[in-house]
């Protein structure tokens, strides 16, 4: 009788003959070999590990992006992301301290850069990622709990819920890295296609930062038959003037935050074919299992009257904070910069045809932006600064309340000039509103109080 343990034999016995018809491979009968059970083992250990650490860091969540991270950079890295040299930070720097400069005629909102920097691909990814986070842990939930039922069979018994405790544990910690592979590949993809830190209205960049990509300037160039320094000089106007709005309009990063996380909240998530793909799946199968882990995660919003309020809401926000980048760059470039009209069509076609913000957003939060509404949202900032001038224009940042609906973008012209059912923008006290709100103003404190906006 063999001393060894079952299925294994000694170097040079009959077992290792395949022509003996005992299996020298302990894994084949499972329909795999030694070394993709291997492989299957490790990818598990990776799941665990970066689980592990991230909940040793204090930032463990649904979704592990401490894969997300390594993904997005090995996508960035694959095709080349050089780090940025002392030449080209200097020149990012002068570049968004001049915009700054020159924005201070257009806005009555100061600076909101105190830190500019330039940053690499990978400098991109790491820096925004926190805000990413945010925004995606409330889906990542949903995806996670979707996906560990499938994978781990369902509901079961609660007499075997704490026996299956660490294989359920294992089946989450699998569709964490699921989703965070999907969310590694988006950023990554979104990464090679930014010029700066605010490309998607979101305020991404760490508090009091500003910053471009010196790659993905000299990228969105091309073809422009324009120099790099008027590229990137029209690139910092737009980032220093989102960074404005969000340093100096205190409601805004928490209002449009929120509308993302509230229309994340009413979004499913198609799980068909990973079903599909995981029923009957025997986990000795690591091919099988690697099929599964593969699997494409669709997201589709809930056709309810709070999730298409919350859509418009989200659409709504973002539009209104591009349309007034637009308006203030566009106004402030004129004269400047030779190019502007040629550079502002091509931010304008970059959007049209369907830029990084509509696919990331599709990809994370299953949202896609309609191009239109930003359009929209231009015409109704222009009118305004045309009937109100630059103070009248900044004055509607001063309270939610007073900022632009869905249906004011429909209309712009009934917003500025007042409609029949309204009494009009020039009747609003915009201390009023402060007053009641809270807010510490007065009629004082204004020197406009009758022309602010018209309360939406």
């Amino acid at each position: 009788m063999s001393d060894l343990p079952f299925g294994f034999n000694r170097p040079g016995d009959e077992g290792d003959d395949p022509s003996s018809g005992k299996p020298s491979d302990p894994f084949s009968a499972m329909g795999g070999d030694m070394r993709q059970f291997a492989d299957m083992l490790r990818r598990f250990a990776d799941m665990i590990q970066g689980g592990a650490a991230a909940a040793a860091s204090g930032s463990g969540g649904p979704l592990n992006w401490e894969l997300a991270r390594n993904i997005a950079r090995h996508t960035v890295a694959e095709q080349g992301d050089p780090s940025v040299v002392e030449a080209e930070r200097t020149q990012v720097v002068e570049a968004l301290r001049l915009a700054d400069l020159w924005l201070d005629e257009g806005t009555t909102l100061p600076a909101g850069i105190r830190t500019p920097q330039a940053w690499s691909r990978a400098e991109w990814i790491e820096q925004t990622l926190p805000v990413w986070a945010t925004i995606c842990d409330p889906i990542a939930a949903r995806m996670v709990d979707s996906m560990g039922g499938a994978l781990g069979g369902g509901p079961m018994p609660e007499e075997m819920q704490a026996m299956a405790g660490p294989l359920i544990g294992m089946v989450k910690q699998m569709a964490g890295a699921m989703v965070g592979g999907q969310a590694g590949q988006a950023l990554g993809a979104l990464a090679r296609e930014v010029v700066g830190s605010s490309d998607i209205g979101l305020p991404l960049a760490p508090d009091g930062v500003g910053a471009l990509l010196p790659a993905g300037v000299a990228a969105f160039g091309e073809g422009l038959e324009l120099s790099t320094e008027e590229v990137r000089l029209y690139l910092a106007l737009r980032e220093a003037a989102h960074q404005r709005l969000f340093a100096h309009v205190p409601w805004l990063r928490a209002h449009v935050l929120g509308a993302v996380e509230e229309y994340a909240r009413g979004i499913t998530v198609d799980l068909s074919g990973i079903e599909e793909a995981v029923t009957g799946l025997d986990l000795s199968d690591p091919e099988a299992l690697q099929r599964a882990l593969g699997g494409e995660i669709s997201l589709a919003p809930e056709e309810t009257p709070q999730q298409r309020a919350a859509l418009a809401r989200l659409e709504t926000a973002l539009a209104l904070v591009e349309g007034w980048v637009d308006t203030v760059v566009n106004d402030v470039a004129t004269g400047r910069l030779p190019g502007a009209v040629k550079l502002a069509e091509a931010v304008r076609r970059r959007r049209a045809t369907g830029g990084p913000a509509e696919r990331t957003f599709a990809t994370l939060v299953g949202l896609e932006l309609r191009p239109r509404r930003l359009r929209e949202a231009g015409a109704l900032w222009r009118a305004l600064t045309s009937a109100r001038g630059v103070e009248g224009r900044d004055a509607v940042w001063g309270h939610p309340d007073l900022m632009p609906t869905a249906d004011d973008l429909d209309d712009p012209d009934g917003f500025v000039h007042g409609r029949p059912e309204t009494s009009g923008l020039s009747d609003l006290d915009l201390s009023k509103l402060t007053d009641e709100f809270g807010d510490g103003g007065s009629k004082g404190d204004s020197k406009d109080d009758g022309d602010s906006p018209e309360e939406s």
